[in-house]
């Protein structure tokens, strides 16, 4: 087969330019004997794009159509004998072989030698023997002592049991049912048992949830009992400055000095990323992943937690954390992320019946809103009721007209992290895109990005400025050295407990307005009340773990808008099942 035969038409969409160029180089590198082998080529890269560490050939024989995310005529056009020519495949020979075949499953080498490293590094962690304190149930009694609830207490005294006897464990579990508190806990055990004090690592995948990370940590401490938290590190950062922070760690050599690893947000993890951590990090350190398996997985390819809370590899290692400390029975957006992790069901459909309607209201904590339009004077009342007291907030400090102190910043920025508009798409009349310039418009901001109050997020790692993507800001006018002094408009980001640092607009290349971000972005983070939005027609991000992790993002009060309930129903329905060995 000659490469003027790779057209259009014989690698067709929905497979990109992308998938049919990989195709051809690797036709170009060494012929294929069979048209097929193109086919297998394209869709290992189309599955590698799609998240997919690898292509299912079992699935891609019986279920084509559901593996590859492909209307039933589009999967009518794969050639019948496509997965059964995989064992013919000529780029899967040799130790370097661009393609790889394992059983029934065919990978990007790049993607296998991934799984190979996270599954070598893990194993070796189980294999290693740690011997637990003597001490170990005694302490355990100090810091689990008279339990309010016994059910969630217990399963958590579990996890720091099973965690101080093993050099990994894995902890997952919803929110509010104490992942953090175990980790406080578990923490403490540690240093208290190390003859010298533990070097400790605390990171998540981004810089809001380092930061909500830190705050949790905070907070538990100061429940420890007395004498116990002194040593307890509070300060995470993100993956990214780690790695990047430490002479060849980024390149996958054992430099972090470390011999505590806690890596928060877990299910956001790719598979690289992992891959690039785990080779990173010390064979006798210890490594805690702590997640929510039913949330989003990473934006990149791979689906770690979820394979590792399924799989075998880590049976005797993890524990599932149940009782929810925030959302009791009662809780309505508790019943909300349990019916949806079910799918669509009687119980979810009674829970959106049963949901008031309307922006606000006194008694229910979720609320639901039908509007057909993305538009008019209703929603511009909504998003400035919504934003109303942080806005308020604001033209106070304005007032004055010698700008903002550092203190004021923070409170601000406290303030308006209390909401915030989720959406499911990015563009449309119910996405991001309009969602941002409709909540401008309802507080009267100017068109221009640099402006007092402009909430911003960065869409890009700045390592200079020590910025990462997804940290939110907003623009303020900064009050001078002097009363005299005029105030500069800067870009006040949160740094710390309680601090801020401010950065001059012009030194930021890559940001947009967050009045709203999709479910995507807003990952690691919560707020006290969330707008979740979805469009009004089905799209294929809408998945039941889109939804569940939308909501979840809310502590205390949660409202849905749904134009076409039938969108929620299919968006429960479609639940996100990536290819990976992983789960072996």
């Amino acid at each position: 087969m000659s490469l003027r035969n790779l057209t259009h038409s014989s690698l067709p969409p929905p497979l990109t330019a992308l998938d049919r160029s990989f195709a051809a180089w690797l036709h170009d590198q060494q012929n294929c004997s069979h048209a097929s082998h193109l086919w297998l080529a394209a869709l290992v890269s189309h599955q590698w794009a799609r998240g997919h560490a690898c292509l299912d050939l079992q699935s891609l024989q019986r279920q084509p159509a559901e593996l590859l995310g492909w209307t039933a005529e589009e999967a009518h056009r794969l050639p019948p004998d496509c997965a059964a020519v995989a064992d013919t495949l000529p780029w899967t020979q040799g130790e370097h072989s661009p393609l790889v075949r394992d059983g029934q499953r065919l990978y990007l080498r790049r993607a296998w030698a991934a799984e190979q490293t996270i599954r070598c590094a893990l194993q070796r962690r189980i294999e290693n023997a740690v011997a637990a304190p003597a001490e170990l149930e005694e302490w355990l009694d100090q810091l689990f002592d008279a339990p309010q609830d016994t059910a969630g207490q217990d399963k958590q005294r579990q996890a720091c049991r099973l965690a101080a006897m093993q050099q990994v464990a894995l902890i997952t579990g919803g929110p509010g049912t104490g992942k953090t508190t175990t980790v406080a806990r578990l923490l403490a055990l540690l240093q208290r048992a190390a003859p010298t004090p533990l070097r400790i690592g605390l990171v998540a995948p981004t810089g809001k949830a380092a930061a909500r990370l830190s705050e949790s940590l905070q907070k538990a401490r100061q429940g420890l009992p007395a004498g116990w938290g002194q040593a307890l590190p509070t300060q995470a950062q993100t993956l990214h400055r780690l790695l990047y922070s430490h002479a060849g760690a980024a390149s996958g050599e054992a430099t972090l000095p470390l011999d505590l690893l806690v890596v928060d947000e877990a299910s956001m993890m790719d598979l690289e990323m992992t891959a690039s951590l785990l080779q990173a990090l010390p064979p006798a350190a210890r490594l805690i992943l702590l997640g929510d398996r039913d949330q989003l997985a990473s934006v990149e390819a791979g689906a770690v937690l979820a394979q590792l809370s399924d799989g075998p590899l880590l049976a005797a290692q993890r524990v599932n954390l149940l009782y929810s400390h925030r959302f009791d029975q009662g809780s309505g957006i508790g019943q909300w992320a349990r019916a949806v992790q079910h799918g669509p069901s009687d119980e979810l459909r009674n829970l959106w019946s049963q949901a008031p309607q309307g922006f606000t209201h006194t008694e229910a904590d979720v609320t639901r809103l039908s509007w057909s339009t993305a538009h008019g004077t209703h929603v511009t009342e909504m998003l400035r009721d919504a934003w109303g007291p942080w806005w308020s907030q604001l033209q106070s400090g304005l007032a004055s007209g010698q700008g903002l102190s550092d203190a004021q910043a923070h409170d601000l920025i406290k303030a308006f992290s209390r909401f915030s508009v989720l959406c499911g798409l990015r563009e449309g009349p119910w996405g991001v895109q309009n969602l941002n310039r409709l909540s401008a418009q309802a507080l009267g901001l100017p068109d221009t990005l640099w402006c007092a109050g402009r909430p911003v997020m960065v869409t890009r790692n700045n390592a200079g400025l020590g910025l990462m993507n997804g940290d939110v800001g907003l623009c303020l006018p900064r009050a001078g050295a002097t009363p005299q002094d005029p105030p500069t408009l800067r870009v006040a980001f949160p740094q710390g407990a309680d601090g801020v640092r401010w950065v001059a607009p012009s030194r930021l290349d890559a940001v947009e307005t967050v009045f709203a971000m999709t479910v995507h972005k807003s990952q690691g983070s919560e707020f006290d009340h969330v707008l979740l939005v979805l469009p009004d027609r089905p799209a294929p991000v809408l998945t039941r773990e889109l939804v569940y992790t939308g909501l979840t993002r809310a502590r205390t009060r949660l409202t849905l808008w749904v134009p076409q309930v039938s969108v929620l129903w299919q968006a429960c329905a479609q639940q996100v099942v990536r290819s990976g060995g992983l789960a072996d």
